[in-house]
C-alpha cells in the first residue's frame, strides 16, 4: 500500500490537528490516482509541513547570506581555503552548522571546484584562484535544525567569452526548472526543459549526479536527473522540496572521480563545467525558492 490507511475522521497524518478529510485525504487522492496510472509518486516522508518549510526558509536566508558574502569577497589571487574560511566564519557568526564538514569524512566547510572540477572540489591553500577561472562555491547550511543547499559560479578575472556564455546559460537553465516546477506537474518535466536547452548550446548534462531532496536532511528523497523526459518521473506534489542543480559540461558527459580525495570529480575529457543550484519547494500554486 502507499499509504496507511486512515479514517476520514481520524487525525491527518501531517500533524495539523485537523480530521483527515478536511486536512490531505484529497491530496493523497490525488496521488493514488496517479500512481495509479503508473507514475512513481512521493511518500509522506517526502512532503513537508508549512512549519517545516517554514524551518528551511530560515535556513535558507542563512544560506544566501553566507554566498552573499562570498560573492563580496572572492577574486583572483584568493585560495580556496580562504574561501573556506569565509563560509566557515560568516555561517558560525550566523548561528547556523556547515554542513558539509564531516559529512562522510569530507574535510571543509564547503565545496569549491574550479573550470573542469565538476562538484566536491575541497577547499586548499594550494588552489588559488587564477586569471580565467571559473568556479563554484556549494555552500549547505543547517540552521536550527533544517537544511538549505544552494551553489553560485563565479568568473574570475577575464574569463573567455565561451566559458562565460556556460555560466551563464546553466544559470538560464536552472531559471527555466523552477518555472516547470509546478504542483501536479512531474520532476521530468523539470529535466526535460534543463536538457533540452543544454543540447541546443552544445553542452552536455552530468548523468551521474543530480539534486536531491533535503530539508530535515543533507540529501534525501527523491533524487533529481536532468536527463529525464517530460511527463515522468516523480509527481510533484505541495510540499516536496528538493535541489534543482544540474552540472552541466562544455564538452562530453563522461566524469570521474579523483582517487587521490575520493570526493572531487572531473570531467573525463578536460572542459570547463558549470553548475547553480537553488532550495525549491513546491507549493498549491506553483514553486518558492527557498535558497539561491
Amino acid at each position: 500500500m502507499l499509504f496507511e490507511k486512515i479514517g476520514r475522521n481520524d487525525p491527518c497524518w501531517c500533524g495539523s490537528g485537523k480530521k483527515y478529510k478536511q486536512c490531505h485525504e484529497e491530496f493523497d487522492n490525488k496521488i493514488r490516482a496517479a500512481k495509479l496510472r503508473g507514475h512513481k509518486v512521493p511518500t509522506h516522508k517526502m512532503i513537508k509541513t508549512p512549519e517545516q518549510i517554514d524551518g528551511i526558509r530560515e535556513a535558507g536566508k542563512v544560506n544566501n547570506a553566507v554566498l552573499d558574502e562570498v560573492a563580496a569577497k572572492i577574486k583572483l589571487g584568493m585560495t580556496t581555503q580562504e574561501i573556506d574560511d569565509i563560509v566557515s566564519e560568516t555561517t558560525k557568526k550566523l548561528g547556523g552548522i556547515c554542513a558539509p564538514l564531516n559529512y562522510e569524512k569530507f574535510p571543509k566547510s564547503v565545496c569549491t571546484s574550479i573550470n573542469d572540477q565538476v562538484c566536491h572540489g575541497i577547499p586548499s591553500t594550494e588552489d588559488v584562484l587564477e586569471d580565467g577561472d571559473i568556479v563554484n562555491v556549494d555552500c549547505t547550511t543547517i540552521y536550527k535544525g533544517f537544511y538549505a543547499d544552494a551553489s553560485r559560479m563565479f568568473c574570475i578575472g577575464n574569463v573567455e567569452p565561451e566559458d562565460k556564455k556556460l555560466v551563464d546559460d546553466v544559470k538560464e537553465m536552472v531559471n527555466r526548472g523552477i518555472k516547470e516546477t509546478k504542483p501536479w506537474g512531474y520532476l521530468g518535466d523539470i529535466g526535460q526543459v534543463i536538457n533540452d536547452y543544454a543540447k541546443a548550446n552544445g553542452y552536455s548534462v552530468v548523468r551521474e549526479i543530480g539534486g536531491h531532496g533535503v530539508g530535515l536532511e543533507f540529501h534525501e528523497d527523491p533524487w533529481v536527473s536532468y536527463v529525464t523526459r517530460k511527463g515522468t518521473d516523480y509527481l510533484l506534489a505541495p510540499g516536496m522540496v528538493f535541489t534543482i542543480e544540474p552540472m552541466v559540461n562544455f564538452g562530453e558527459p563522461e566524469v570521474y572521480v579523483d582517487e587521490d580525495n575520493d570526493w572531487t570529480v572531473y570531467t573525463e575529457d578536460g572542459s570547463y563545467s558549470a553548475q547553480w543550484e537553488v532550495t525549491i519547494a513546491v507549493t498549491e500554486n506553483g514553486n518558492e525558492v527557498l535558497a539561491w
